[in-house]
């Protein structure tokens, strides 16, 4: 049976045996719902545009699932980041031309980059806004409603503000998510994953508009 299925309909913790490493970190721990991942430099997962450059190198840790209505909800440690574009945070990473991923980039002293990259068909985005630098913890929540997704953030895991919501068009039956931390340049930096969760999907339907007639 699906494992988030299973979560869903028998209220079962989330058992990090569950979750598959695409590309293993520097060095990593698993349990007792935590996750602590060391970086490898020179990291990333981006794909062209404007930039000019591919990455798809970063580790990814992930649960498979065909489960079209869900919630995964995690918390991000980085005090240790340091260096510019040190990342950690949440992930739907289908193959190196399909995923998306949401996280808090260190840039300096003064402030870092919370933001977000969707990937379809090969062609990144980028939607950022700059956050202080004393912000060292971050949760997530990426909520699936079929191919669409919204991704949200919080400060204490309670109150939480939309990041983003996106279409995936690889994503319409099985798809994968979980967690990743990289480094682009010549870093290397501890995260940490904790307070994982999977739960109904938090994100409810849209009641406002109607769509157009054909």
């Amino acid at each position: 049976m699906d494992v988030v299925k299973r979560i869903l309909n028998d209220k079962e913790g989330l058992d990090l045996n569950a979750f598959q490493w695409t590309r293993l970190p520097k060095n990593f721990i698993l349990g007792n719902n935590r996750v602590e991942i060391v970086t490898n430099p020179h990291t990333d997962l981006w794909q062209r545009t404007y930039y000019h450059f591919r990455n798809d190198n970063a580790p990814v840790l992930q649960i498979k699932t065909c489960e079209k209505f869900f919630s995964f909800v995690v918390k991000t440690d980085f005090n240790d980041s340091h260096c510019r574009f040190d990342q950690c945070g949440i992930v739907m990473y289908l193959d190196s031309e399909n995923w998306l991923k949401a996280s808090v980039e260190f840039e300096n002293e003064q402030f870092q980059h919370l933001g977000s990259v969707v990937t379809n068909n090969g062609y990144s985005d980028w939607a950022t806004t700059e956050i202080d630098a004393k912000v060292k913890t971050m949760w997530y929540r990426l909520s699936r409603r079929e191919n669409d997704f919204r991704v949200e953030c919080s400060t204490d895991g309670n109150h939480w503000k939309q990041m983003r919501v996106c279409h995936v068009w690889e994503a319409s039956e099985e798809i994968s998510f979980g967690i990743y931390a990289c480094s682009p340049e010549e870093s290397s930096f501890r995260a940490t994953f904790a307070n994982m969760q999977i739960c109904p999907c938090a994100w409810m339907p849209h009641d406002g508009q109607q769509p157009d007639e054909e």
